[in-house]
């Protein structure tokens, strides 16, 4: 029986969700941060199964495996993993479908919790404190800038005009044909739609060209009322100048889903600052892509058992 590891499964949420009877099946729920760990921790095992992107797997990474046959990632997509050392060394990787809407929910969820200060105004009803104590913002009327307008983003800008937003894109390759097709418009630069958005939502790969972006100077075109929501990739946005933005006031919110070191240390001034509102990279954290992801993984086991492998990445 092959023996199969599960990385970061932080809730123990593989085996409610799959049959892994035919593996002998251990779970790791806690993050491991360095690499020797990690080698140690996995040196006996055939298959392994990473959710996303939580834990790294480099070539150096990978030939400290000399057991692993099977590697197996949730989505079809993960940055973490040196594909082409994988083929070298022979080991099979493969994916799982993944679905887009939850990410878009909890941009949503993270938008609307930082206009209407959900968590203060929570916090002083549940302990006894003033009754209102902020103002919200309202959506009708505002401009909702989105960085990015694949998949994930086109689903944003259609739930802001729902709401009766004005929504501007903006991208490196971005057509007016495209963002017309959504109702949205089209900013002839970054600065245009930094400086014209009330809340700037970022929906964009994380590639040499994007990491970065949002930088100090970027952060500096936006209005010091706007709010900045990440549910993408950290690195998109300079850490150290985002905070310096929301510690002095040059930018009145952040909604954070996603960070550069995951978990955050416990230290880290994003888990103090008041005008943060952030997640644990909950994006695609739901009942149905945890049931996907984890039931296509023993599908991708059992294909691979049988000599096809399906879904592989490479």
């Amino acid at each position: 029986m092959l023996r199969c590891a599960v990385l970061d499964d932080y809730q123990d949420a593989a085996r409610a969700n799959a049959d892994w009877s035919r593996v002998d099946l251990t779970v790791f729920r806690e993050h491991m941060s360095s690499e020797d760990e990690v080698a140690a921790a996995l040196a006996d095992f055939d298959v392994v199964v990473i959710m996303r992107e939580r834990t790294p797997f480099p070539a150096s990474l990978l030939a400290r495996l000399p057991r692993l046959k099977l590697l197996i990632t949730s989505g079809m997509r993960n940055a973490a993993i040196d594909l082409k050392a994988a083929a070298v060394l022979g080991v099979t990787v493969c994916g799982t479908a993944s679905r887009s809407e939850p990410p878009v929910e909890l941009t949503w969820a993270l938008i609307l919790g930082l206009c209407r200060h959900v968590v203060p105004e929570n916090v002083a009803f549940r302990s006894g404190g003033p009754w209102q104590s902020t103002i919200g913002t309202d959506l009708v009327g505002a401009t909702l800038g989105l960085l990015g307008l694949g998949k994930i983003g086109t689903r944003v800008a259609t739930i802001a005009r729902a709401f009766g937003m004005e929504v501007l894109a903006w991208s490196q390759n971005l057509t007016a044909e495209r963002t017309e097709a959504v109702g949205a418009r089209l900013a002839l630069s970054k600065e245009e739609l930094l400086a014209g958005s009330d809340i700037v939502s970022i929906h964009l790969a994380l590639s040499d060209r994007t990491r970065g972006l949002v930088d100090a100077d970027a952060l500096a075109a936006m209005k010091p009322s706007a709010l900045l929501v990440n549910t993408s990739r950290a690195a998109i946005v300079d850490t150290e100048a985002m905070i310096a933005a929301l510690t002095s006031g040059q930018l009145a919110g952040a909604g954070l889903d996603v960070f550069d070191l995951e978990p955050l240390p416990a230290d880290h001034p994003l888990r103090t600052l008041p005008n943060v509102l952030a997640t644990p990279h909950l994006g695609y954290v739901t009942r149905g892509n945890y049931s996907r992801y984890f039931g296509e993984a023993v599908e991708d086991i059992d294909a691979f058992v049988a000599g096809a492998p399906i879904r592989t990445l490479g």
